[in-house]
């Protein structure tokens, strides 16, 4: 998950703030910001539609292989 898109999304709105408007604790979004916690899918599609945008933009992005190393592509770095 990109720690980046999610902080940038939020901008300057506070963690309890958004947290109360998905109805989860700021703790949990709070663990789902850091990428400790992985969103349910539907949790992810909600967040998504809180912000105005897709779950791919949110959690999938070129870095995806950080959260599924099998899915490397032969265009990742490394591969």
């Amino acid at each position: 998950m990109e720690r980046e898109v999610l902080f940038s999304l939020r901008g300057n709105t506070s963690r309890t703030v958004v947290a109360n408007d998905l109805n989860i604790t700021p703790q949990m979004l709070g663990a789902i910001e850091r990428g400790d916690r992985t969103p349910s899918l539907s949790l992810a599609k909600k967040i998504a539609d809180y912000y105005g945008t897709t779950v791919d933009e949110i959690f999938f992005t070129q870095n995806r292989h950080k959260m599924c190393p099998k899915y490397k592509t032969s265009t990742d770095k490394g591969a």
